[in-house]
C-alpha cells in the first residue's frame, strides 16, 4: 500500500479496521449466549451451522499455512513479486480470528446436540454440500503433492470459503421466511456482523479517499461482490427481525409452539426480548 497523504485519514483507517475486527470477533457470542439461557436451539437453522463451520475451518487452513508455511509464502513471493502484495503472506490476527471462529461455532454446534431442538435437523443438502466440498478438497491435495502446488492448493481452500460466505445465509433466510418469526435466532449476531461490514467498506472508502484511487473497489471485484452479498444478507435478516416478523410476545410463542412442539419457548414467552438477544 502506498503511503498516506493525510494523517487523520490513516488513524481514521485503523480505527476502522479495529471496529470491523472487534464487530466480527464477538459476533459469535449472542447466539451462543441466547441458545444458553433458553436451553433451546428452535429457531437457529443447523445448515447454516455446519455450513459456517465448514467455512470457517477451509479459511482457517488457508491463513494459518499461508502464515506459518515457509515454502508457501516462498512460492506467493515467486508469483507476486515484492510488490505492495509482499504484505500479504498471512497475518497472526488472521489466524486467531479463524480460530475463535470455529472454537466458537463448535461450541454453538454443540449446543445444537444438548439443547431442544424439535424435529429440526441438518438437511440432507447441506450435508451432501459439505461432503463434496470436502472429498473435492482432498482429491486437490493429492494433485498437488506429486509438484508441492501448495500455494494453488491453499488457493482452493480460500475458494471453498468464499464459496460458502455466498451461501450459508440462504437456509436461515428460508427458514425464517417458512416460520414466520426470528424467534430463537439472534439478531445481535447480525447487527455486529453487519457493524463489521460496514465498517470495512468505510475503511476501504477512507484508504481510497486517501490514495485519490477506487482500485480497492474495482481492483478484487470478487471479494467486494462478496461483502455485498454478506451485507444484503444481514439487511434481509434485519428486516425480517424487525418488519416481517417482529416478536409478539405471548402469541408468537404460542405459534411456534404449535407447529414445531417448542415447549421452552412458551415458558419463556414473557420475555421476548431475551429470546432475541
Amino acid at each position: 500500500m502506498a503511503s498516506w497523504n493525510s494523517v487523520p485519514l490513516e488513524i481514521t483507517y485503523q480505527v476502522l479496521g479495529w471496529l470491523a475486527f472487534i464487530s466480527w470477533s464477538i459476533s459469535f457470542y449472542p447466539q451462543v449466549i441466547l441458545n444458553f439461557r433458553r436451553k433451546s436451539v428452535i429457531g437457529l437453522n443447523f445448515d447454516f451451522v455446519l455450513l459456517n463451520l465448514t467455512k470457517h475451518s477451509s479459511y482457517l487452513i488457508y491463513n494459518a499455512t499461508l502464515y506459518f508455511s515457509s515454502a508457501v509464502q516462498k512460492q506467493y513471493l515467486e508469483k507476486y513479486g515484492l510488490g505492495e502484495n509482499a504484505d500479504d503472506t498471512g497475518a497472526a490476527n488472521d489466524v486467531a480470528f479463524s480460530i475463535h471462529a470455529i472454537l466458537l461455532t463448535a461450541i454453538t454446534l454443540f449446543q445444537v446436540v444438548i439443547y431442544e431442538r424439535g424435529s429440526q435437523k441438518v438437511s440432507r443438502i447441506s450435508i451432501g454440500i459439505v461432503a463434496a466440498v470436502w472429498l473435492g478438497a482432498a482429491v486437490c491435495f493429492f494433485v498437488a503433492l506429486p509438484t508441492h502446488s501448495w500455494l494453488w492448493l491453499i488457493s482452493i481452500f480460500n475458494s471453498i470459503q468464499v464459496f460458502m460466505t455466498a451461501i450459508k445465509y440462504i437456509p436461515q433466510a428460508i427458514f425464517n421466511f417458512t416460520r414466520k418469526s426470528t424467534v430463537g435466532f439472534s439478531i445481535g449476531n447480525i447487527l455486529l456482523d453487519f457493524s463489521g461490514g460496514v465498517a470495512n467498506y468505510a475503511q476501504m472508502g477512507v484508504q481510497s479517499i486517501d490514495q485519490g484511487s477506487w482500485v480497492n473497489f474495482y481492483g478484487n471485484m470478487g471479494k467486494t461482490l462478496l461483502s455485498l452479498i454478506s451485507i444484503f444478507f444481514d439487511l434481509l435478516f434485519m428486516g425480517q427481525h424487525f418488519v416481517l416478523y417482529p416478536a409478539k410476545g405471548a402469541t408468537i410463542s404460542s405459534k411456534i409452539s404449535k407447529e414445531e412442539s417448542a415447549e421452552p419457548l412458551v415458558k419463556s414467552s414473557d420475555d421476548p426480548v431475551s429470546e432475541n438477544l
